[in-house]
């Protein structure tokens, strides 16, 4: 009974940096206040969730069983205080998003100002998406996850939020785009494979299915990759669209010249809770705020499930 809130945030935070400093700088603490509720989440527990190793800390697997009840116990007492009227502007916490370069670039900046117009206690957490498992949103490392490849289980809700379509990506000091379908297997090309997936994207499927193969030369783990190893070549790379905004701005883009049947379909964008969420204030007001900033970024929302 001499847990609180408090206590369960700074484990968290203890064990997602791996350090006492970032830690404070996180939860606007002290280090000293870190270190204390660190040596109470010790009396409390019974034994160490925390040890030395070289300059640095790391978790005890003690810690690492914690940590999982704790995120959701802090989701439980945040329901329980919504449950009084939800005011943003009230909130003190960190929102924790997961999200891959395009879905960052492209939503997050508006969402951010928001935030600071609304609930200036609130700090905003990016952590990478990659290949997103429903165990990211079940152990509440984050509240949301903003991907095209929405996990599938039955205590996961999706909404599809805009559309994108792939693009050919190229250096136009080194080469034209690629005239057809021959031009385009031809040429190298660069790829990003998010951890966690077997495969590049869903074009080489489609590729493969008709007996096809891309020249990959390189895989690189992030889209931002991208642009440093075409710069200079006549290399290709197929990603989104509207990453010509983004980590890919300077580079042109063509469209994606395959024969079909069929044609590529549409790259669609969701953003991916818990169902534990589903009906809290505060996890309303934060998709509310989402939709938004996708109008704000010229995008048509597209209502669906979840909603």
């Amino acid at each position: 009974m001499d847990l609180d809130g408090r206590l369960l945030q700074v484990l968290v935070a203890v064990h997602e940096e791996g350090s006492l400093t970032r830690a404070a700088q996180r939860l606007g603490l002290t280090q000293s206040a870190v270190s204390h509720a660190v040596e109470r989440l010790r009396a409390i527990t019974g034994e160490a969730l925390f040890v030395r190793s070289g300059r640095g800390i790391v978790a005890t697997a003690r810690a690492d069983v914690l940590v999982v009840r704790a995120r959701r116990l802090i989701g439980a007492l945040r329901d329980f205080g919504s449950a009084a009227g939800f005011d943003p502007a009230q909130l003190q916490m960190t929102l924790t998003i997961a999200a891959n370069d395009l879905q960052r670039d492209l939503l997050l900046p508006p969402l951010l100002e928001r935030l600071r117009r609304e609930a200036p206690g609130v700090l905003l957490r990016v952590i990478p998406a990659g290949a997103p498992t429903p165990e990211l949103l079940r152990d509440e490392a984050c509240q949301l996850v903003l991907t095209p490849r929405p996990p599938e289980a039955g205590d996961i809700v999706q909404r599809r939020l805009f559309d994108d379509t792939y693009r050919v990506f190229f250096d136009p000091s080194c080469r034209e785009a690629p005239r057809d379908e021959a031009d385009y297997l031809a040429a190298e090309h660069v790829t990003v494979q998010h951890e966690g997936l077997r495969r590049t994207i869903d074009i080489d499927e489609r590729l493969l299915a008709r007996g096809l193969r891309r020249r990959i030369v390189a895989v690189v783990p992030a889209f931002g990759g991208l642009a440093a190893l075409l710069a200079g070549s006549t290399r290709l790379a197929t990603a989104p669209g509207r990453l010509r905004h983004g980590v890919l701005r300077g580079l042109a883009d063509a469209p994606l010249p395959l024969a079909g049947p069929p044609p590529v379909p549409a790259l669609a964008m969701y953003m991916v809770w818990h169902q534990r969420h589903q009906d809290d204030a505060m996890h309303r007001w934060l998709r509310a705020c989402l939709v938004e900033a996708v109008a704000q970024a010229g995008l048509q929302p597209v209502f669906g499930r979840g909603d």
